[in-house]
């Protein structure tokens, strides 16, 4: 299963299906979104995953929530390889660590974007007054363009415009 998408309604029970497919969603290299295979055998193949072995098949079972336990090696190395607290996929963390989580991965989408990155680092170093001006100019160009207020409120994960003009992503 190469898509960010749930493949069953399980997948809606499973915490661990969502959030999993979250990350599929999100965390990838931009225009070009991991598959169960790169991710299995990226993990296979890596060292820095302590071993552990996946294949594409249980993987695409736990995205699709047939399978909603898996060992906690097999999380700690989905975890490593989208850089994310182990809890995040052990469900181990509080819903509002969980949703810092999610925040901090729409950050990392959003930083993607070469004109975004540029837009904030050309603010580093303005007075607070001047960052202030120009958040309330950007609030007002998303207002005037039907956008909500606040990124995080539009699209899926992994929605960063022109993916061509993101970084490149240490995995692929």
């Amino acid at each position: 299963m190469a898509t960010g998408s749930p493949a069953s309604p399980d997948a809606a029970d499973s915490p661990l299906a969502r959030r999993l497919n979250y990350l599929f969603g999100a965390m990838h290299p931009p225009g070009a979104p991991y598959t169960n295979a790169h991710v299995a055998e990226a993990i296979s193949g890596g060292d820095e995953y302590g071993g552990v072995r996946l294949t594409e098949q249980y993987l695409s079972m736990l995205r699709n929530g047939k399978r909603t336990n898996p060992s906690p090696d097999v999380l700690r190395a989905l975890a490593k390889f989208f850089g994310v607290p182990v809890g995040y996929l052990l469900g181990d963390l509080s819903p509002s660590q969980a949703e810092r989580v999610e925040e901090e991965v729409r950050f990392l989408v959003a930083m993607r974007d070469k004109r975004v990155r540029g837009i904030a680092l050309r603010s580093v170093g303005l007075p607070p007054e001047v960052q202030d001006s120009l958040t309330a100019i950007i609030s007002q160009f998303r207002q005037q363009m039907n956008l909500p207020p606040d990124p995080s409120d539009e699209g899926g994960p992994g929605d960063t415009g022109d993916p061509d003009n993101g970084a490149p992503s240490g995995r692929r």
